[in-house]
């Protein structure tokens, strides 16, 4: 029975049954699934690739705005299937985001998105800033 008993905040115990649930501590509405990505570099480039299988490039979102990439979408369920006619339901179906720093400074008019097999890749240019020779005064 101990298994089941929560501390509240105040200290005081409370069944595992009177837990409020994710969507009502945040809204239902709010509930966005996580994008996984890879996200490595050459020297010319920065390369995020993530695995978004099930989605529509029409789904599909993707911003920047100075060193922030966002990638929002929605994954949609093709299938009417019944909740209690499920043995497993692991695969996430709804929208999803993911904002991701950039570690270097990139050309924001250089950017390439390009889905395909159910993988995204994002190239990003990175800008070069020119060495400034100093030059010494006799």
């Amino acid at each position: 029975m101990l298994n089941n008993l929560f501390l509240k905040k105040d200290q005081s115990l409370i069944e595992e049954n009177e837990l409020p649930s994710i969507s009502e501590w945040v809204g239902e509405k709010d509930l966005e699934g996580e994008l996984p990505v890879d996200v490595y570099q050459t020297p010319q480039e920065i390369i995020i690739k993530s695995t978004i299988a099930g989605v529509k490039p029409e789904d599909l979102k993707i911003s920047l705005h100075n060193d922030l990439l966002t990638i929002k979408g929605q994954r949609k369920e093709e299938n009417d299937i019944k909740e209690e006619d499920y043995f497993y339901k692991e695969c996430y179906f709804g929208s999803f985001a993911r904002s991701i720093i950039l570690p270097a400074e990139v050309d924001n008019r250089k950017v390439d998105a390009i889905l395909e097999n159910g993988i995204l890749i994002i190239t990003l240019q990175k800008t070069h800033h020119n060495q400034i020779e100093i030059k010494t005064k006799n």
